[in-house]
């Protein structure tokens, strides 16, 4: 062998050693991340399965999911900033609940004490009335909560949630006083369905996937889902769309600990948006059923600062945030 080619034979296994280096770098993460909620819920869900598309696709080594549940994710997010500051592989599942939960508990741990990384998914809030009801249309709601809102009762998850903000959001673009909606909180969406079917509310507000099968059997009628007007079809039609102006999704997202480096963010940001695009993660958010609202790094920062204040004014309008 020429020493010209045993330069260009060393230059290339050089290139290579180094292009494997990365590569198994990237494989080498050791995650960490916590689920605020006991096990089987929206953020235990997403946490496995970020679990699956992470360690299948070979970005991360492994990835450990914690259960912390309690307060919205208040004592959670309490365990992440206290305990595990600096610390490039952890992550915490987050979302709009928590926005809420945070300020409705006065906790002393905020969002802005955490490193954001992205939001993955986001799924739509729809509006069912019982099959039997004489509301047939999202302005008929809303001419209803116009004349009367506390004869309007709203079944819904717990007070300060995504469900309590809609209803609160629907009562300000019709027109009503929101401080005066009639919500009753559930802690179970099985419980809020069988009020909705039993008549004892006039509407039920939760995401889609808890009544699709109560729709499609019959029993409860879709008066609309909180989708932009574009987004909307035959069977799932936008109260936007229908002249009420509100839009809201119940998203999820990532955060990291406080005092990470500049090199840890992006690392674990390079590795939610490797996750993002992959097909394990692609076939995922089919399966489930959730929408792909992946945004990370500044721009996901920006739209959870907004939602912060977003979620405040709301809140406080409707009497549960002291301003």
């Amino acid at each position: 062998m020429t020493q010209f080619r045993r330069g260009l034979w060393r230059s290339a296994l050089a290139a290579a050693a180094v292009a494997g280096f990365v590569t198994s770098a990237a494989a080498q993460m050791e995650l960490k991340i916590m689920a605020p909620a006991a096990p089987g819920g929206g953020w235990d869900q997403t946490a496995r399965s970020m679990q699956q598309a992470l360690t299948q696709s070979g970005i991360a080594k492994s990835a450990q999911v914690t259960n912390v549940p309690g307060a919205g994710g208040s004592i959670g997010i309490a365990q992440l900033v206290n305990n595990s500051k600096g610390d490039g592989n952890q992550l915490m599942v987050m979302g709009y609940v928590m926005v809420g939960a945070l300020l409705t508990n006065k906790s002393p741990v905020t969002l802005d004490q955490t490193t954001p990384i992205a939001r993955l998914t986001a799924e739509y809030e729809a509006i069912v009335v019982p099959a039997d009801s004489p509301i047939k249309t999202a302005k008929e709601l809303a001419d209803a909560l116009k004349a009367d809102p506390a004869k309007v009762t709203w079944a819904g998850g717990s007070a300060g949630g995504v469900d309590h903000i809609a209803a609160a959001l629907f009562a300000k673009a019709a027109g009503a006083d929101p401080t005066k909606i009639n919500y009753i909180p559930f802690s179970g969406g099985g419980e809020a369905l069988a009020a909705i079917l039993g008549g004892k509310v006039t509407a039920g507000i939760s995401g889609y996937g808890e009544f699709e099968s109560q729709i499609k059997a019959g029993k409860l009628r879709l008066i609309g889902l909180t989708t932009p007007a574009d987004k909307a079809t035959a069977d799932k039609p936008s109260i936007k769309a229908q002249g009420v102006d509100i839009e809201i999704a119940n998203w999820r997202a990532v955060v990291a600990p406080p005092g990470i480096s500049a090199d840890q963010k992006k690392a674990l940001t390079d590795a939610m948006d490797k996750m993002a695009k992959s097909s394990e993660w692609q076939e995922i958010l089919k399966t489930k059923g959730w929408e792909d609202a992946y945004v990370s790094g500044d721009a996901f920062a920006k739209i959870l600062a907004d939602e912060q204040a977003r979620t405040k004014e709301v809140l406080t309008s409707v009497g549960l945030v002291k301003s």
